[in-house]
């Protein structure tokens, strides 16, 4: 458990913010030794970069910020700069950049790893907002495991044999559980101003009131998107907006990301392997036009953000909002499925010791559940430490995701924790669960 003093005691600090980057450092190797130099510099799609920038932007924004604005040193490499900037190049652009190559990338990156370890060596975690409780370490560890899940990302969308293995989660008998869980009406606090390492968008601290709902117990299975599929859902206007059925018509969308129907059966690749739709896992790669569709057919919607995070962090009991679902505990792999230690979601309703106290299960890790809320600023929000991180994201054309997935790493994954993509996105690691109304007054 995380005991208070590790937030703010030094040593501590240290010893935390130097795991973070450890972990983040060790999984990047991974998923850029796993596949030939050739595999590192194609582009596997479109929407991704090659690997190999994805590399060269991990190492260019640590130099950024703990070597140039932590520990005010010159420039190592400046003329890469604009390569690596997000926002100066689109993802389908970067291959044809004059990219460092994989040995130089991986150069730099460990050059870089190796100045910032002796700037946290003395590091003091004091004196401006940047320094203090070693965020700018925490920030840099979470924008590594970031990457590493768009890093994953690509491995599923690129063709040929498997070249990262991982044992499937345990096996879970057929959650037999309510449905459905009532969350009461009444106020909660929403974000956070307390979490060390929390970004600008879980920021501040507010109250918010939400009337009684109901929320899915489990996140909605392979096995209920299939039976949307099979009484017609893709087919039938009424479950779409507007944009939505717009988009599945003119992309020949039938069926989520990465599935296909054979010999009267769905199969599905994942990680260079075809296999069977497995029925009890969560169902994966889905957009939110599918999302929504579904909970329409199934006379329910999406639940609001806010329903989202009461449901994960209010604990009624205490009156008061907890880190995780469990409680303040950091997660382990008894809470929740995350840190690829698993290439899979676990089946619905595993994790019971990650049950909030409600009851609803698998809110952290498995899948990132698309919500039907737009990203916006919490009230009193202010942008920190640039506002590209989040200020020009604000807005109608980003839905809000949560609670992470088998793909993300604990550093990059809370309750207060915010994801958010375009409707249209399904190569992300993205599933959903449905709520509905409850009756006013309902407890």
């Amino acid at each position: 458990m995380t005991a208070p003093d590790s937030l703010t005691d030094p040593e501590s600090l240290r010893t935390r913010a130097l795991e973070a980057l450890t972990t983040a450092r060790e999984r990047t190797a991974l998923l850029t030794s796993c596949v030939e130099d050739p595999e590192l510099t194609a582009q596997h799609s479109p929407l991704m970069s090659p690997l190999v920038w994805d590399l060269a932007h991990i190492g260019n924004q640590e130099e950024l910020w703990l070597l140039r604005e932590v520990a005010g040193r010159e420039a190592m490499r400046p003329e890469i700069d604009g390569l690596y900037d997000a926002f100066e190049h689109p993802r389908a652009a970067r291959p044809s950049l004059p990219l460092l190559p994989p040995a130089e990338a991986r150069q730099y990156a460990a050059e870089v790893r190796g100045r910032a370890l002796d700037v946290l060596e003395s590091a003091a975690f004091q004196g401006t907002r940047l320094t203090e409780a070693g965020f700018a370490f925490g920030m840099i560890a979470q924008h590594e495991q970031q990457h590493d899940e768009t890093m994953l990302i690509t491995h599923q969308l690129r063709k040929g044999p498997a070249a990262l293995t991982a044992p499937d989660p345990a096996p879970a008998p057929l959650f037999t559980g309510p449905a459905e869980v009532l969350v009461p009406e009444g106020p909660f606090v929403m974000g956070t101003s307390t979490e060390p390492w929390a970004l600008d968008n879980e920021r501040p601290a507010h109250r918010r009131t939400v009337p009684a709902f109901f929320i899915d117990t489990t996140p909605v299975t392979n096995a209920a998107y299939q039976a949307f599929i099979e009484d017609g859902g893709y087919g039938d206007r009424r479950w779409w907006t507007p944009e939505g059925w717009d988009h599945i018509r003119a992309h020949d969308i039938e069926a989520p990301l990465f599935w296909r129907r054979e010999g009267g059966q769905w199969l599905r690749r994942r990680f260079g392997v075809t296999e069977v739709v497995p029925p009890d896992e969560p169902v994966l790669h889905v957009c939110w036009y599918e999302a929504d569709a579904y909970a329409r057919w199934a006379g329910r919607r999406l639940p609001t953000e806010a329903e989202w995070e009461k449901a994960a962090r209010h604990d009624p009991a205490a009156d008061r909002s907890t880190r995780y679902p469990w409680g303040d505990a950091d997660p382990t792999p008894e809470h929740a499925n995350l840190g690829q230690c698993h290439l899979r979601p676990a089946p619905a309703g595993s994790y019971p010791a990650g049950e909030s106290p409600l009851g609803v299960r698998q809110l952290i890790g498995d899948v990132w559940e698309w919500t039907s809320s737009d990203l916006l600023p919490y009230p009193g929000f202010v942008a920190f430490p640039y506002r590209e991180y989040s200020e020009v994201f604000f807005g109608p054309e980003y839905k809000v995701l949560r609670g992470g997935s088998f793909a993300v790493d604990p550093v990059a994954c809370r309750g207060t924790f915010r994801n958010w993509d375009y409707p249209i996105r399904r190569q992300i690691f993205s599933g959903f669960r449905t709520a509905r109304d409850a009756a006013p007054g309902s407890s």
